[in-house]
């Protein structure tokens, strides 16, 4: 079938399965149990007509607002109408989820099976010829994925929300209309938010739900089809691996404590053995055979104490456990000819992906967080590392480098703590990295092998860090930690390589390295560099680190490993993730995948069982298909690398120019929710670093930067500067090379087909009144100017006549959500108004909520907006 016949049949099938069923099923919206207000459901599709009406006349949203209520509900004050707006939100946010649900729903009837980029594409390509076979055999030995959960906060739907979405879908499956009711109303009575913000391990919980009911069965499932399919030992070969940030990241989030940690990796381990325990009984039920009968108890024994009655000293069981298993299929096999070995081989399975830790907790600290706490142990003297305790900070480099001694010193966190020395910053630095040696004792090596130094920018961050560990217990022979930089910045970017060729030529790092495995991690921060220096440089310049950090790691001859922190949206590096794997050529490492899972991607990417399957295999495809069939034509020549280097920079200064606007922060301050995003209850970091100062652009979140503009429908991080940039090429006569670039480049198209989604999600509309604003016309005509420039080029560049025509089925999806959201949209940028106005406190304070209520429906609608 060609691809085109492909995508018009999925059209038909969108708008049969979603479309046409959300519109049936949103009538139920009608019969909500909001008592507050009787006419609430009646009167939203009047009150979203009335939205899409005012916006088209580029009405404010004051404007808006205030006709509604006149013509509609004329008479009531103005608290009534807060009332009454609350009560549309409450309506909006379940619509959101009845969407998801319904699009989630009919997956498996919008994507086959054999589509491309599927587990099963890959096995038809490998049954084609025994070279292909054999080829993507070897690549599988040496492939990895690791996905990584993180703790930011835009994953909005609560663990009861997602569990009512996940009985919603089965139902929707069916059209078992009565259930569908039934869970509408449970949805329509259940909060969507916290009273009050959540703690580390209230995020790792909520998290955790994912890993319990979606990756548990989802990664097995998949390994166990490899295994089958190319003759994989996973004990040998492990394709998969789980990483998990909340309750370890404490860049910047003073509420992560040391006690944190340890709850964080003391549930997890009890969760999997809930897992195991689960299957346990199934298996239970089967195996109930003569010879067998000791150590099926054995292991159901330990299953269930560790799932339900955990010590605290237990240790590391996975060996026993396999043990018991192999014990089980020995006499099945020998004694029951083989009946049910299958079950026992799926535990197997899961016993070897998630051991006694389920993920990996991944530790991650600023790295000046962490050369205080060097320096601070500097002043020691029971430390007796023969450094300077005066002075040492301001060596140079080269001679912090000479100096660093990686003498071993047993020095107790809780000593000093009873002695009054007083950083907790430090405290919880020495204590956990104590931790983790315990961690790995009690639940295996894999546990916490972890530690990613957050703005790192010397080799001496570090071998600094490295030193702190052989002050804190741990010795240099059994060092099992992989020591993991994070280059964040353009200009840490730019000088990454030279920083690691300084640690690959260091003698204590390479004989380190060479301990583990010659094998390094490298990761690389996407959302900071677009913040730092717009989509277009950022994009290059991780692109260009790639490059530069391949080839002086194999110089050295190590095994170099990229982990990619991308957020949900393309500004933050989301978007079409996979197709930036598959366009890797040659000059970039790509044996090994590791990426960070955040926000709203977790549930709208890997929600159910059967979009994770989905998501996983497009990745595992892509690792294999850009190392069987190496594009050359993504190995850019120098020509290309020119042209692309040539219009990053222009789009560089253009964003930069932006930034250094004097309107720049003020006008995200007063016009978006920016200020008021630390009250929402979703998370326990604080929106920006340094906390009690004044609002600084490099203190402010990344993700609070992207999710401003996304509130604001402008999404200027998803594409300002990209159509300067366009414009100086064809004004260079270049037009035709960037349209070939774009035509034969996988990483290049990729690249400007996610800036054509962030723009898809853009509605200049709701802020057109600004252009007759006396203060802010000038700074909103430019923004809007460089969106115009931009959409009109990349319509040429593209050959289309709209922003993502080429996918229609993601455009029609975002169009309906755009629609249901619009309300929520016009309701925020009201209540922002209303505050600057608002006379008493009582109005202030509801203005506030209502702004922060419209927060959640929009990113969740936007599904990759934060």
């Amino acid at each position: 079938m060609s691809a085109t016949s492909t995508t018009t049949q999925r059209e038909t099938v969108f708008s049969q399965e979603v479309i046409t069923r959300f519109e049936l099923y949103n009538s139920l919206f009608l019969t909500l149990p909001f008592y507050q207000v009787k006419d609430t459901g009646i009167l939203l599709p009047f009150f979203s007509s009335h939205c899409e009406k005012g916006v088209a006349q580029l009405k404010s949203p004051v404007e808006i607002i205030e006709s509604f209520f006149a013509e509609r509900v004329p008479g009531v004050d103005e608290h009534e109408q807060i009332n009454r707006l609350f009560r549309f939100i409450q309506y909006i946010e379940r619509q959101v989820v009845l969407f998801d649900a319904i699009e989630d729903s009919s997956f498996s009837k919008l994507f086959r099976p054999d589509d491309s980029g599927s587990l099963q594409g890959l096995l038809q390509q490998a049954a084609s010829s025994d070279e292909s076979f054999e080829k993507i055999a070897e690549k599988l030995k040496n492939f990895s994925l690791r996905l990584v959960l993180t703790a930011h906060p835009t994953q909005f739907y609560p663990s009861s929300v997602l569990g009512i979405m996940t009985d919603l879908i089965d139902a929707l499956k069916t059209n078992d209309i009565n259930t569908v009711n039934v869970l509408l109303q449970q949805l329509g009575k259940t909060p969507f938010f916290n009273k009050t913000s959540p703690t580390p391990v209230d995020e790792a919980i909520n998290l955790i739900w994912f890993l319990e009911n979606v990756f548990y069965y989802a990664l097995a499932n998949i390994q166990t089809r490899l295994n089958h399919e190319f003759g994989i030992d996973t004990l040998t070969h492990p394709i998969f691996e789980l990483g998990f940030w909340p309750g370890g990241d404490r860049d910047g989030n003073p509420n992560v404590k040391t006690e944190s940690t340890k709850t964080v990796a003391a549930t997890l381990r009890q969760i999997i053995f809930r897992c195991y325990y689960r299957d346990y009984r199934l298996l239970k039920r089967r195996v109930t055979f003569r010879g067998v009968e000791e150590p099926m108890n054995k292991l159901g024994q330990l299953f269930y104490n560790n799932a339900f009655n955990p010590q605290p000293n237990t240790g590391n069981l996975q060996g026993e456990m396999l043990r018991l298993l192999g014990d089980i299929t020995a006499t099945l096999e020998k004694d029951h000819d083989g009946i049910f070995t299958d079950l026992v081989e799926d535990l197997t399975l899961k016993v070897n992906l998630y051991g006694c830790y389920f993920a990996s907790l991944d530790i991650r600290q600023d790295s000046r967080v962490l050369r205080s706490v060097f320096l601070h142990g500097l002043q020691q003297p029971e430390l007796n590392n023969g450094l300077p305790g005066e002075g040492y900070d301001q060596l140079s480099e080269d001679e912090k480098l000479k100096l660093i001694s990686f003498n071993e010193v047993d020095y107790p966190c809780e000593d000093n703590s009873a002695s009054g020395n007083g950083d907790p910053m430090i405290l919880d630095t020495l204590c956990t990295i104590r931790l983790m040696k315990t961690i790995q004792e009690h639940n295996g090596e894999k546990a916490c092998h972890r530690f990613i130094i957050s703005n790192c920018q010397q080799a001496s961050d570090i071998l600094q860090l490295m030193n702190l560990f052989l002050w804190c217990g741990w010795n240099k022979d059994s060092l099992t930690i992989d020591f993991m930089p994070l280059f964040e910045t353009v200009n840490d970017l730019k000088h990454a390589a030279g920083v690691m060729e300084k640690l690959y030529t260091h003698p204590f790092y390479k004989e380190h390295l060479a301990k583990r495995g010659n094998k390094q991690m490298i990761m690389l921060g996407f959302s900071d560099s677009t913040k730092d220096g717009g989509y277009l440089m950022a994009n290059w310049s991780i692109y260009q680190a790639k490059v530069e950090l391949t080839a002086i790691t194999n110089k050295y001859d190590i095994e170099l490993a990229f982990f990619d922190g991308r957020g949900g949206p393309p500004a933050r590096g989301g978007g079409k993730t996979h197709r930036f794997y598959a366009a890797m050529g040659k000059e970039i490492a790509n044996n090994h995948i590791q990426l960070t899972i955040q926000g709203q991607t977790v549930s709208s990417q890997y929600g159910s069982i059967e979009t994770a399957k989905y998501n996983i295999e497009q990745l595992v495809n892509a690792g294999i298909a850009s190392a069987l069939h190496p594009n050359h034509r993504d190995l850019l020549d120098e020509n290309h690398k020119g042209l692309i280097s040539n219009m990053a920079d222009e789009s560089f200064d253009k964003f930069m120019a932006l930034r250094k606007h004097p309107l720049f922060t003020e006008y995200l301050e007063n016009m978006s929710p920016l200020k008021l995003l630390s009250n929402i209850n979703i998370s326990s970091r604080p929106t920006k670093r340094n906390a009690g100062a004044p609002l600084k652009l490099e203190d402010l979140r990344a993700i609070s930067f992207v999710t401003s503009w996304s509130q604001l429908k402008q999404n200027v991080p998803g594409f300002y500067g990209v159509g300067s940039a366009l414009q100086k090429a064809k004004n260079s006569g270049q037009w035709q090379e960037v349209v070939d670039l774009y035509k034969s480049s996988g990483f290049f198209k990729t690249m400007i087909d996610n800036c054509m989604m962030s723009m898809s999600k853009s509605d200049f509309r709701i802020t057109a009144h600004l252009e007759h604003d006396e203060h802010y016309s000038a700074f909103w005509l430019m923004l809007k100017n460089e969106y115009d420039l931009t959409k009109s080029l990349l319509l040429q560049l593209t050959g289309n006549e709209e922003l993502m025509q080429e996918y229609p089925v993601e455009k029609r999806s975002i169009g309906m959500r755009e629609r249901i959201v619009l309300p929520l949209v016009v309701i925020q940028h009201y209540a922002l108004q209303k505050l600057k106005t608002a006379e008493t406190d009582e109005l202030k304070a509801a203005y506030s909520k209502l702004v922060i209520r419209t927060v959640y429906g929009i990113v969740n609608a936007g599904r990759n907006l934060a």
